[in-house]
């Protein structure tokens, strides 16, 4: 790894040292993966990953069409008390917009997604909508997003946030919306709709035990 790339991902990962004592669960910046080929251990529900260079470094990137919704699942299987977290990058074209997300819980968990056409950051529970905050998306420029479901008092919190990688990670969460039932077990994944017709890009993965 290049110093500039190190010095990044320092950046975007240094509060995950501070909050997080634990060991990582699960980690990739795919930086020891094969050029143009899928990630392995890795499942693809849809769409055409590939691993590619961008500058000094690899990434993970979805193709700008088809346009449509696309997603991968990474990590062992996880019970309700983690946090996944990866950072994203996307280009709008004239109104089009992108969107994109990390999840838990599987295909059926929860999804933290950003999206850029409604200007806001919102929570997702499979397909359905469940929550969701006013935000401005950054155009042309790397977003981390993070994802927590932990329990609290009688019932769960599934808790987001959304910042501009490579800056310091904000201390209070975004998002947060209150579940009765404990999240659903399953593997962590990131998601991506290409809808302005432009790649997206996808990097370093990550999955601890919640805060």
């Amino acid at each position: 790894m290049t110093p500039s790339r190190f010095f990044t991902t320092f950046l975007a990962l240094f509060p995950i040292a501070v909050l997080y004592a634990a060991e990582p669960i699960y980690r990739n910046d795919f930086e020891a993966a094969e050029l143009d080929k899928e990630p392995e251990g890795m499942l693809i529900t849809a769409g055409d990953f590939k691993v590619k260079q961008d500058g000094a470094g690899k990434v993970l990137e979805l193709p700008g069409e088809p346009l449509d919704t696309f997603g991968l699942l990474f990590g062992a299987s996880q019970k309700a008390g983690v946090t996944a977290s990866a950072r994203f990058f996307g280009t709008k074209t004239g109104r089009k917009f992108p969107t994109f997300g990390v999840s838990l819980g599987g295909v059926g968990g929860y999804r933290l997604q950003m999206s850029p056409a409604k200007k806001a950051l919102e929570i997702f529970q499979g397909d359905e909508g469940r929550h969701s905050v006013p935000l401005e998306w950054t155009d042309g420029s790397w977003t981390s997003l993070r994802i927590q479901t932990r329990k609290a008092g009688g019932g769960w919190v599934v808790e987001g946030k959304a910042w501009p990688a490579g800056t310091a990670e904000p201390a209070a969460w975004t998002i947060t919306f209150a579940v009765k039932d404990e999240p659903p077990a399953g593997r962590a994944g990131i998601w991506g709709s290409p809808y302005s017709g432009t790649l997206i890009r996808f990097d370093d993965l990550l999955l601890v035990p919640a805060s």
